[in-house]
């Protein structure tokens, strides 16, 4: 294993579309959605300690997380759980981990990644980040992970990419875009130069620290301030200090949209980022009447096409629902269309207004 390659998982989400199983205080990231035994979280670190080295692998989570991590991930320093005091979105996480890591080591080629996410094929995937870690090992690049899509799903970003190669399936990014309505999904799945935006970036941190300075300067100004004070018993007070005056920015938007040195590699490991329980469904192993069910003790009677996800020890009896999303938890059902899945959050803000936090 190279000493130089490090991850950093993000973990700091509360995953509100995986209402009612994630919650604020016990977000999806750390549950085992699909009933494989080990939560998402344990199934990102599995994948990745196959070839970084365990001591190179950061957590990037909210304080209050922390504890969980901890015991998820027992095998884990404790000193590579890295702590926002409040959620500020992608740049500032990344931000943390890399200039702290660059005081390190300033020779850290680092992937960023969220822990939320199923990667079904982890010697593709393992082979693709070794080809990603080389290539930024050698070229100041900023490079993203694309996957290859199989329908015109609107619930992903897209990255278009130039026709030539640079270097083997590496490609110069052209355009970022938004979530696209059906008809431009479709049209970018067409023209065959699109991907599926995964979220998952391979850089040097000298590199990306760089890209900080020339594009989002304030947030470089108040980290390299401090910079001094990482890996020091002085760095949480340093965090706290900085994260009440960073914008609230995701890497996208605020580098990766920008940038002129962005490269991608179109990728296909099985992959899917979890968002909805519509992707859970995608996922999961149906019966002949395509019911995704996660629970022991169901019983489908003359029902189709329904996502339930229901506690081991409960029957369940399901009749005549088609295309539902059914999920039990101890304290509340949720019974919603499948088509309307991408409201749950909504939903759940309606459920502040009217019952407090007690459900959330």
């Amino acid at each position: 294993m190279n000493r130089n390659h490090y991850v950093a998982i993000m973990a700091g989400g509360i995953g509100s579309r995986f209402w009612p199983m994630s919650r604020t205080e016990y977000p999806k990231q750390f549950l085992d959605i699909l009933n494989t035994g080990r939560t998402l979280i344990q199934a990102t670190f599995d994948r990745f300690a196959e070839f970084i080295p365990t001591e190179n692998i950061f957590i990037v989570t909210a304080e209050n997380y922390k504890s969980i991590v901890i015991s998820q991930l027992p095998g884990l320093n404790e000193a590579n759980i890295l702590c926002e005091p409040s959620r500020k979105n992608t740049a500032p996480c990344i931000a943390y981990v890399s200039y702290k890591l660059h005081e390190l080591n300033p020779d850290a080629n680092l992937i960023c990644a969220p822990a939320d996410h199923l990667i079904t094929d982890r010697e593709k995937f393992k082979s693709v980040c070794q080809e990603a870690l080389n290539f930024t090992a050698h070229i100041k690049a900023l490079l993203t992970l694309g996957i290859k899509p199989i329908n015109p799903n609107t619930g992903y970003g897209y990255i278009q990419f130039e026709p030539f190669a640079v270097g083997e399936n590496i490609f110069k990014v052209k355009t970022f875009t938004e979530k696209p309505d059906k008809e431009l999904a479709k049209a970018f799945i067409s023209s065959g130069d699109f991907l599926w935006n995964a979220g998952i970036f391979v850089w040097q941190v000298k590199s990306i620290i760089q890209a900080f300075e020339k594009l989002l300067p304030e947030i470089h100004e108040m980290f390299f301030a401090e910079r001094a004070n990482f890996n020091t018993s002085f760095e949480k007070e340093a965090i706290e200090r900085i994260y009440p005056q960073c914008v609230n920015i995701s890497i996208d938007y605020g580098i990766m949209e920008k940038a002129d040195n962005v490269y991608v590699i179109p990728s296909s490991f099985g992959w899917s980022d979890l968002g909805t329980w519509a992707s859970a469904y995608e996922t999961l192993e149906k019966d002949y009447l395509e019911n995704a069910v996660a629970g022991n003790n169901v019983v489908v009677i003359d029902a189709q096409r329904n996502m339930v996800h229901v506690n081991n020890e409960k029957l369940v009896l399901l009749q005549g629902l088609e295309d539902f999303v059914i999920v039990d938890t101890d304290d509340v059902l949720l019974i919603c269309k499948k088509d309307n899945e991408q409201d749950i959050k909504q939903y759940v803000a309606e459920i502040k207004r009217n019952k407090g936090d007690k459900f959330l």
